[in-house]
């Protein structure tokens, strides 16, 4: 299914022995729009610590009780790599990360299923080799990413509010765009595949999209949420391919 991502703010993190602390955020890659880790707020447990989970640990969400599981212990949690998850991440504690927790690494070397039977995103190509030693730029934040300007063909549109993602292969299929100074109270979705320009120094996205196109577009009602049938709606009404089989 398809979901918030800002919803899943503040879930709590089940590890197989016990809690390890709440959803932070996610981490991204901007160039495939694949969800690459979670982060994790350890609270009280370990003081001002925040730790990274790749998808490939992350289990079905409890979303009656609002859990995330994950196929991770305490002890492997508390002994993992200190990340510091404010600052870029280097492909070298990349590795140490997923050589730690016996990941195997989502970087160059194909599909995989993980457990909880989510399938690893499709893989990308190895960076280059400055992303060993120094942050890789592409790993974005949902909470970095939240409020950049979005850009139509001719003329800004809004800002990122939120980010809607499969829970089946944590890839992002839609940036939820809030139009409240162009459009009063309505907000819409738009596919990042769109996107023609990421400026990250500028915090703009700009979108292969005229303003006009997306004024009349079906509105987006975070209460109902997204299923196929607005999906396809929204897609004839763009006249754009969609993405599923």
């Amino acid at each position: 299914m398809l979901r918030s991502l800002r919803g899943l703010r503040d879930y709590a993190i089940g590890a197989t022995d016990d809690e390890i602390g709440k959803v932070h955020s996610f981490l991204f890659d901007g160039r495939t729009w694949c969800i690459r880790y979670l982060v994790a707020d350890t609270g009280r447990w370990l003081p001002g610590r925040k730790v990274l989970i790749a998808v490939s640990a992350l289990g079905r969400p409890n979303w009656p009780d609002h859990i995330f599981p994950v196929a991770l212990t305490k002890e492997q949690v508390k002994n993992a790599p200190d990340i510091d998850t404010d600052k870029p991440v280097s492909r070298q504690r990349e590795i140490e990360l997923h050589q730690h927790y016996g990941w195997a690494p989502y970087w160059g070397l194909g599909y995989g299923v993980p457990a909880g039977g989510v399938p690893l995103p499709p893989p990308v190509d190895p960076d280059d080799a400055k992303a060993a030693t120094k942050g890789d730029p592409h790993l974005r934040s949902t909470r970095e990413v939240t409020g950049y300007r979005i850009h139509a063909s001719d003329g800004e549109i809004g800002r990122v509010e939120d980010f809607i993602a499969s829970d089946e292969n944590w890839i992002i299929r839609y940036l939820v765009v809030d139009t409240r100074k162009w459009l009063p109270g309505r907000t819409v979705l738009i596919p990042p595949d769109w996107a023609r320009e990421i400026r990250w120094d500028d915090q703009a996205v700009h979108v292969d999209v005229a303003k006009e196109k997306v004024r009349n577009a079906p509105a987006y009602d975070s209460s109902a949420g997204v299923n196929r049938e607005y999906e396809i709606q929204m897609y004839d009404y763009y006249g754009r391919p969609n993405y599923w089989p």
